[in-house]
């Protein structure tokens, strides 16, 4: 197992839910490291989500696109950087029918300016925040890392090729690469398009929930938390050049989870509303983690209850956070 420490690490897409999450969990964790957060601040990317330690002296933000070679350049040029972690993406699927070639150039061109960089300045590590969905559906089991990639939208397919992108820079430069495969994340901080925050917020107004199809597509949560302990663990003891799948072993119908958050917060079952299912949509996610599991000694520390009332209790508490953001509207 391997060992590492780091001086600075530079963090994509730290503005957004997860990536915001990591930063402030690395901080509190590793207040010696310096963390360079680039991000190109779209409308998921918020710095709202870490005015709590903007001012720290060893926290620097950086506004800029991954996928423009010029400021990845200047960032590897003014400080060595040594180690990348990548979350920068487009990650909404609904997005991603109805414009998928802004992932394309985000997620899979994005990808590729960074590993260039990292081959011509060098860094121990460059790890790369993917997902379970490259996997596509699967009716019986769960997906081990060894498992063929079948992504079913434009969003998992960008990410899949991302993923193709790192293997080959591993293969063929010898570039330092992990990539982690993680579930449905959720927690504070996440933008009011997905699910959870999107059903929380709609009934904190007393606005219906669209839920697609018969409720019942299956997803494995993970809260965010527990993730970034796992990307920590990953980051620091992971064997190179291997994929690590990430998740809780939370796997709950989309229904399940809707009337949790209508029971948590008081509301009537009468505030579903069933909506035509998304275009390709895949039935069930289920990851195999084993792996980190045994090779890096991690497990999930939250009760998932318990954290899924806590999130929906921190949206009910930060309403000046999401208000702005809310459009009230399933993308």
């Amino acid at each position: 197992m391997e060992d590492r420490s780091f001086k600075t690490l530079l963090v994509t897409g730290g503005a957004g839910f997860i990536g915001s999450n990591f930063i402030r969990y690395m901080n509190k964790k590793y207040p010696e490291y310096i963390i360079v957060n680039l991000d190109k601040l779209t409308y998921a990317g918020n710095l709202e989500n870490l005015r709590d330690i903007e001012n720290k002296p060893n926290y620097k933000f950086i506004k800029g696109d991954i996928a423009n070679r010029k400021i990845v350049d200047e960032i590897f040029n003014s400080r060595k950087i040594d180690a990348v972690i990548n979350f920068a993406a487009e990650s909404h699927v609904d997005r991603s029918i109805t414009d998928p070639g802004v992932f394309i150039q985000t997620d899979i061109y994005g990808t590729y300016v960074l590993l260039e960089a990292v081959r011509k300045y060098g860094s121990s590590i460059f790890l790369q925040i993917s997902t379970d969905e490259v996997y596509g559906s699967i009716e019986k089991g769960s997906f081990k890392e060894e498992d063929p990639l079948k992504p079913n939208s434009p969003y998992s397919a960008s990410k899949a090729g991302a993923e193709m992108i790192v293997r080959s820079f591993y293969k063929t430069y010898g570039t330092p690469v992990i990539i982690t495969r993680t579930s449905n994340n959720f927690g504070p901080y996440q933008f009011p398009e997905k699910v959870i925050p999107l059903f929380v917020t709609n009934l904190i107004d007393n606005i219906k929930v669209p839920l697609y199809g018969d409720g019942m597509n299956v997803r494995d949560w993970i809260y965010v938390e527990d993730n970034c302990g796992a990307l920590e663990k990953v980051l620091h003891n992971g064997r190179i050049g291997e994929v690590y799948n990430i998740g809780a072993g939370n796997e709950k119908p989309n229904l399940w989870i809707t009337k949790k958050i209508i029971d948590f917060l008081g509301k009537s079952v009468d505030m579903i509303e069933p909506v035509a299912d998304r275009l390709g949509h895949d039935r069930r996610y289920s990851v195999n983690c084993s792996k980190i599991k045994n090779e890096l000694d991690w497990n999930a520390a939250y009760n998932f209850k318990e954290a899924l009332e806590k999130t929906v209790r921190w949206y009910v508490n930060n309403e000046k956070w999401w208000r702005p953001l809310i459009r009230h509207k399933y993308y």
